[in-house]
């Protein structure tokens, strides 16, 4: 028979063309896909147990995230606390700063009174009971004068203008006020002018 008498619809094919790749699920393929998925389920393994000793550490960790959290709560806390005490203190601070200023500016008169009143001219009159509330207002802010002849020499709270050589005396005195000085609570407005007598 020649090649002519071949049949021309018959051609040549090639190894392993035409074959069609396994259904998913089928027996050829398939079935290692789902085996292999059942492996790795398998592979897994059912839910561990944890030992006791496992357990007391799970415990223990819990404990002390509790104990670390309620830390730093009451931390929290006494930092609020702190706060406001330093709110309050800074606030109180300002308020004795503030009558301070307003008591500072008003000593003029204060002295004025007491020079009318050293002269006489406050024994009768309105004068005296104006004097009487200015004084009775200050003292309710805790007002105080400081420097009377005899004390101590304080350079805290008096201030020497003149220095006296005097043999009588072994400390340094005040000798003579020039001008009184005034405190308000331990904050000293202004100092006392004195005569100091010092030892000769």
């Amino acid at each position: 028979m020649s090649d002519d008498a071949k049949n021309p619809e018959e051609e040549p094919t090639v190894p392993g063309e035409g074959r069609t790749s396994p259904e998913p699920g089928s027996e050829d393929g398939g079935t290692a896909d789902i085996d292999g998925a059942d492996d790795l389920i398998q592979a897994e393994g059912p839910d561990v147990e944890l030992s006791a000793e496992d357990e007391a550490l799970l415990d223990q960790a819990s404990t002390d995230l509790v104990a670390e959290m309620r830390q730093d709560m009451l931390r929290a806390q006494a930092e609020l606390v702190n706060f406001r005490k330093r709110v309050e203190r800074d606030r109180e601070a300002n308020r004795d700063a503030v009558i301070a200023e307003v008591i500072r500016a008003v000593l003029p008169a204060l002295d004025d009174l007491s020079r009318a009143e050293a002269h006489g001219d406050l024994a009768e009159g309105p004068m005296v009971v104006i004097a009487q509330k200015l004084r009775g207002g200050f003292d309710r802010f805790g007002l105080t004068q400081v420097g009377a002849k005899g004390d101590v020499f304080d350079p805290k709270i008096h201030d020497a203008i003149v220095q006296l050589p005097t043999p009588d005396v072994t400390v340094n005195t005040v000798a003579d006020v020039i001008e009184p000085g005034y405190v308000l609570g331990e904050r000293v407005l202004r100092a006392a002018k004195v005569a100091v007598s010092v030892p000769a």
